[in-house]
């Protein structure tokens, strides 16, 4: 299931004068005969202002954004390529941030293309911006390369914030100055969440060894888990990790992103079909349109799950978009 962002200033307004309308019809312009005349009695004033107060109710639910909403269930909103804001009950956790301008990064070297990146804006606004990186209590990094952990995000992002990692970034991320930062070898509980690193491979052959070590990360908390796969392609280690841990969704990282020599480095169609086809999961797919080396796009991966008759399993989200686990 898929949530639109709704706006809340426009959403509250809107609301407001709706419920003040409602207030006025039912009780100032009522004239004593009227209100003898319909029995406008205490019983039906008292539900005439509780469906008033329902819908201001309605109406600042709407408005807030879900990291303000104190939800069980587990849901997450693509921010833009692999920037997940994910709520996990009362705990929200920000992946992988790249936080830039458009364009305000060289392009990938080695690739088809020279376009600079992001090769989008952010789906929200700067108060937007800051107000959710106030609000999360947690930053999960899967690896460090730039389009999972820029200079942006490093800027923005309190030192003192809760940062978790893989072993390997661990003394890096402290050198840029995160005085709270936590590496997960392989389990942590943290607060009522559970967290496990998953292993993955950026690409294959010598490709692959000069990307470095990456990892996925499952995030269960009560009954609801999501596996949120990480730069990797379709491998043992994916298949370990579903197998192992039965996540309730999966987020894998799209693009069949790859250089102008070797294979891809992350996901491929062909790549997603498979993991469809190993698991009961339903899957997201994200990190597209964004960085100018994942070749592959978001209308790529739709008129696949089309063709295949996969909108069930398969969903393709757009920046900004909210996805219930």
């Amino acid at each position: 299931m898929a949530e639109k962002y709704v706006s809340g200033h426009t959403f509250m307004r809107f609301s407001v004068n709706l419920c003040i309308q409602i207030f006025v019809s039912l009780v100032l312009y009522r004239k004593p005969y009227q209100m003898r005349k319909n029995k406008m009695t205490r019983r039906n004033f008292l539900r005439a202002t509780t469906a008033v107060t329902g819908v201001f109710a309605i109406a600042r639910g709407f408005s807030e954004p879900l990291y303000h909403q104190k939800k069980k269930a587990m849901r997450f909103r693509l921010i833009r390529h692999a920037t997940i804001l994910l709520s996990a009950g009362p705990y929200s956790f920000l992946v992988d941030p790249m936080l830039s301008i458009k364009e305000a990064m060289d392009p990938v070297g080695n690739a088809a293309n020279k376009y600079r990146i992001p090769m989008t804006d952010l789906p929200i606004n700067e108060t937007e911006l800051k107000e959710m990186l106030s609000a999360v209590d947690a930053v999960l990094v899967t690896h460090t390369h730039r389009d999972h952990w820029d200079t942006a995000a490093q800027q923005m992002i309190a030192k003192d914030k809760k940062i978790f990692c893989q072993p390997v970034d661990e003394e890096k991320i402290r050198k840029q100055g995160f005085t709270n930062v936590t590496a997960i070898s392989e389990h942590i509980t943290w607060e009522d969440v559970q967290l496990f690193r998953t292993g993955g491979q950026h690409g294959t052959g010598e490709i692959g060894k000069q990307m470095g070590i990456v990892s996925g990360f499952v995030v269960k908390y009560k009954d609801a888990s999501v596996y949120i796969a990480g730069d990797t392609v379709w491998c043992s280690e994916v298949e370990n990790a579903i197998q192992k841990y039965s996540p309730g969704h999966i987020i894998v990282n799209g693009g069949g992103a790859r250089f102008l020599t070797g294979d891809p480095i992350t996901m491929t169609i062909d790549d997603v079909a498979k993991v469809a086809d190993y698991t009961e999961a339903p899957l997201s797919v994200v990190h597209l349109d964004t960085v100018n080396h994942c070749l592959q796009k978001r209308s790529d991966f739709r008129a696949f799950v089309t063709e295949k008759r996969l909108s069930k399993k398969i969903q393709v989200p757009e920046d900004g978009e909210w996805i219930a686990v």
